[in-house]
């Protein structure tokens, strides 16, 4: 598996771990009251990984292009 379809791979499981946190931190508060902090950071972990991901997937067209050049 190369570097990039790695990444790429990372990023899908990493959004399926976002998602899944943030249905949970809705399901806490539609029971009323307000959620525990670590069930809000339980959503934030994966969408900062996520950033990281995203970005570096964004700007590698870019990286390819100036590699061939």
């Amino acid at each position: 598996m190369s570097g990039n379809s790695w990444v790429r791979q990372v990023h899908r499981w990493l959004s399926i771990a976002f998602t899944l946190g943030v249905v949970t931190y809705i399901v806490a508060m539609s029971r009323g009251g307000q959620p525990p902090m670590w069930l809000g950071l339980l959503a934030l972990v994966p969408l900062i990984l996520l950033l990281g991901t995203g970005l570096y997937l964004f700007a590698l067209p870019y990286f390819c292009k100036r590699a061939r050049a």
